[in-house]
């Protein structure tokens, strides 16, 4: 059990950590090329669309089985297998947090911009290199998580 669940964690923080990556290397790359009404709006429905089902389900399953791995008993484990998915699972988990105290709070005040009619370019001069900072430090959280977890199930 200890085995599949290790196997699950690396798939999921692995598919997360692609999802942070790609997001970082080529999608916001090509919304910084456009127009201000155009990044604005785009970013507006990419929040709305975004934080739903799979992507959630993802998102979990990179702290859920990590988490589940280190609290089924696995006696053949190494010392450095359990702490390179503890600290791979920590990693991922302060991801996690600069998402809910930083990207999501932006977010949100984009969305609120929309109701109270804000200048889109006032609007992505508050948002935009400010989120692109944080989803730097979170994809390389994640990223350095996932390594770890990978770790974990080599060693």
């Amino acid at each position: 059990m200890a085995t599949l669940l290790i196997a699950l964690a690396v798939v999921a923080t692995g598919l997360y950590a692609g999802f942070m990556l790609i997001f970082l290397t080529g999608i916001m790359p090509a919304l910084g090329r456009l127009t201000d009404e155009q990044f604005v709006a785009a970013m507006r429905r990419i929040n709305e669309d975004v934080p739903r089902g799979v992507f959630v389900s993802v998102m979990l399953a990179s702290v859920v089985f990590p988490a589940a791995a280190l609290a089924v008993p696995g006696d053949d484990r190494s010392a450095a297998q359990w702490v390179l998915l503890a600290v791979g699972l920590g990693l991922v988990i302060l991801n996690h947090l600069v998402t809910i105290a930083g990207n999501i709070p932006l977010n949100n005040a984009l969305a609120a911009s929309e109701r109270t009619g804000s200048a889109d370019r006032e609007v992505r001069k508050a948002f935009e290199a400010r989120w692109n900072r944080l989803h730097l430090v979170r994809t390389l959280l994640v990223t350095a998580g996932f390594a770890l977890v990978v770790g974990a199930s080599l060693a």
